[in-house]
């Protein structure tokens, strides 16, 4: 599976909300300036998240975006699927029907067993747990002798 930028962005919004969790509303042109991410595109990747119930959107000049739920409460699966769609590495894992030889195809096992793998990792990852896997990181210095 590759995931394209839209996913690596939006996930990047989410962290950047996740750590300022309960701050209030955050503007996007401040998202997008810490995480280097162009605003206009950022503000379609929001919309999208905003529509799945992931975040709140508030309008006017004290408005900006926010988590709509705890962190720990919301895992990449929901964030993968709600910005790519299907996570199977090929249509045939989806929709079985749509190969002819599927009944003799010896590849659509480990199709499958691919994208089990990957969504129970994707189930099992919060966004809050990827916040503190940043903190902790970003907490080590670099330490030269």
């Amino acid at each position: 599976m590759r995931l394209s930028k839209k996913a690596d962005y939006g996930v990047r919004a989410l962290l950047d909300l996740t750590q300022r969790y309960g701050q209030g509303p955050i503007q996007s042109a401040d998202i997008a300036a810490r995480q280097g991410i162009p605003e206009p595109y950022l503000d379609q990747l929001l919309t999208i998240l905003r529509k799945a119930g992931i975040i709140k959107s508030t309008r006017g000049p004290q408005g900006g975006h926010a988590l709509n739920r705890p962190p720990s409460n919301i895992n990449l699966a929901e964030v993968i699927a709600t910005l790519e769609g299907s996570i199977a590495p090929i249509g045939c894992v989806e929709d079985a029907e749509s190969c002819p030889q599927v009944k003799d195809c010896v590849q659509r096992e480990v199709w499958v067993t691919i994208k089990e793998a990957t969504q129970k990792v994707l189930n099992a990852t919060t966004i809050g747990e990827l916040a503190e896997r940043q903190r902790r990181s970003q907490g080590r210095g670099m330490y030269y002798i």
